[in-house]
C-alpha cells in the first residue's frame, strides 16, 4: 500500500535539511523562505532488524524493506489559507498526503532567521495548526452549503455527508481540529472523501542543533510550555537533529555511532522519526522470506489475513484458502521454516485470523 508523510513546518525550520537527511536527496537548501517551491518526494524504508535476519536466514538473492513516502512541502507561513506565500499551493500538497510531520525548531541560532524574529515552539505549533484548521473551515463549509441543497432530494449519501459535516464544521468554527470530533467507523469512511488536513495525524519532530542552544537543555518557560502542550494533548513526537544526521549521509554505518556519540546525540533521529511516522498511520509489517526474496509486507493493524494477501495480489484474497503463519523469533530460532514446521511451530490459519506484526507466512490460494 502507497503510504505519504508531508513535511510540514514554518519557513527555516530544519525541513529540507531533515529531508535530505532522510531521503539521500540533493535538493535546494537555503536560509531563507520557500527555498522549497515545489514539493519534493522521497521514498524511505522502514528500518527493520527482523527483515535482515530473515534475508540472511534464507540466503535470500534480493531483500525488500517496507518504505514510506515523505514529502517536503514548502515553508508554511501566517495566513496560508488566505493564500499567503505559496499558501494555497502548499495547503493542496498537504491534502494529498496520509499524514503530517510537522518540524518545529528548538534551537536559538542568530545566523538562521526565524521567521517571526524569535523561536517559540509553542507558538509556531499554534500558527501551523491554525493555517490547517482555516482552511478546513473554509473547504467544509462550501461542501456542507452544497450538500444542504443536495439533501433536500432525499439523496441518501447527500444526507449522510451532511450529517458528519454538521458535526465538524462547528468544532472547526471554534478553532479546534476535525478530528477533535467524536465520530462512528462508518462516519470515519465518509469524513476520509472529504480530505481535510486536520483529520490527518500528525507526528512533531522536535529539531535540536548540535552547538547550538537547544530549549529542551535550557529547560526554561519555552520547554515548559511545550511540554505541557504535548502531554495535554497526548501528541506524538520525536527528538531529531536534523543538521547531524544531513552531514551523517556520507559516513559509514560503524562510524556513525561514534559520531553521534561526539556530537552529544544520543539516538538515531531518522530511524525514529520513520518508525514513528509507520506507527503513527497504524501499520504493521508481515514477512514472506526464501531462497529468491525476502520482503516486508505493510497492512493496517487489524488486517484479517485474506486482507493482508490482497497486499501481495488480489487473488490472495478473492481464492484465500489458508495461511501458515509464524512469529518471526520463533522461526529464526529454529533456523528454518522446514525446522519450523517439524517442530509443530507453523500454523494453518483460516480467513478470520488477524495477521500480527512480525508474522512470517505462505499463502494457500485457489
Amino acid at each position: 500500500m502507497s503510504l505519504s508523510i508531508g513535511i510540514v513546518g514554518l519557513p527555516n525550520v530544519g525541513k529540507s535539511t531533515l529531508f535530505k537527511a532522510l531521503t539521500r536527496k540533493d535538493i535546494l537548501i537555503a536560509n531563507y523562505p520557500f527555498a522549497t517551491i515545489d514539493p519534493s518526494v522521497g521514498v524511505v524504508a522502514v528500518p527493520d532488524f527482523r527483515l535482515t535476519r530473515l534475508s540472511e536466514m534464507s540466503k535470500t538473492q534480493k531483500t525488500v524493506p517496507a518504505i514510506v513516502e515523505f514529502v517536503d512541502i514548502a515553508g508554511l507561513v501566517k495566513g496560508a489559507s488566505e493564500g499567503e506565500g505559496l499558501g494555497n499551493q502548499f495547503l493542496t500538497n498537504i491534502r494529498e498526503t496520509d499524514a503530517i510531520a510537522e518540524v518545529v525548531r528548538l534551537f536559538d541560532d542568530e545566523d538562521v532567521h526565524h521567521v517571526h524574529g524569535q523561536v517559540d515552539p509553542l507558538h509556531d505549533i499554534e500558527v501551523i495548526n491554525l493555517e490547517l484548521v482555516l482552511a478546513d473551515q473554509e473547504s467544509a463549509a462550501k461542501r456542507l452549503e452544497r450538500l444542504e441543497r443536495d439533501s433536500k432530494g432525499g439523496d441518501k449519501q447527500a444526507i449522510a455527508e451532511r450529517d458528519v459535516l454538521r458535526k465538524i464544521v462547528p468544532v472547526l468554527n471554534s478553532g479546534k481540529a476535525a478530528r477533535e470530533v467524536e465520530l462512528t467507523d462508518e462516519e470515519k469512511l465518509i469524513v476520509k472523501g472529504f480530505h481535510l488536513l486536520t483529520m490527518k495525524p500528525i507526528l512533531y519532530v522536535l529539531n535540536r542543533k548540535s552547538g547550538a542552544v537547544n530549549i529542551d537543555a535550557e529547560n526554561g518557560n519555552r520547554w515548559r510550555e511545550l511540554q505541557n502542550f504535548l502531554e495535554a494533548t497526548k501528541a506524538k513526537f520525536v527528538f531529531v537533529d536534523a543538521g547531524v544526521e544531513n552531514e551523517l549521509n556520507d559516513v559509514g554505518e560503524e562510524e556513525k555511532s561514534d559520531f553521534r556519540r561526539e556530537l552529544g546525540v544520543s539516538s538515531d533521529g531518522i530511524d525514529d522519526l520513520i518508525k514513528s511516522g509507520y506507527a503513527l498511520l497504524d501499520l504493521i509489517s508481515f514477512f514472506t522470506t526464501g531462497e529468491k526474496e525476502t520482503r516486508a509486507w505493510t497492512i493496517k493493524r487489524g488486517s484479517t489475513a485474506p486482507e493482508a494477501g490482497a497486499a501481495i495480489h488480489t487473488d490472495f484474497k478473492d481464492k484465500f484458502i489458508r495461511m501458515d503463519t509464524i512469529a518471526t523469533d520463533k522461526l529464526l530460532e529454529c533456523g528454518s521454516w522446514a525446522a519450523a514446521r517439524e517442530k509443530g511451530l507453523v500454523r494453518s490459519e483460516g480467513k478470520g485470523y488477524v495477521v500480527q506484526d512480525g508474522d512470517v507466512v505462505e499463502f494457500k490460494h485457489g
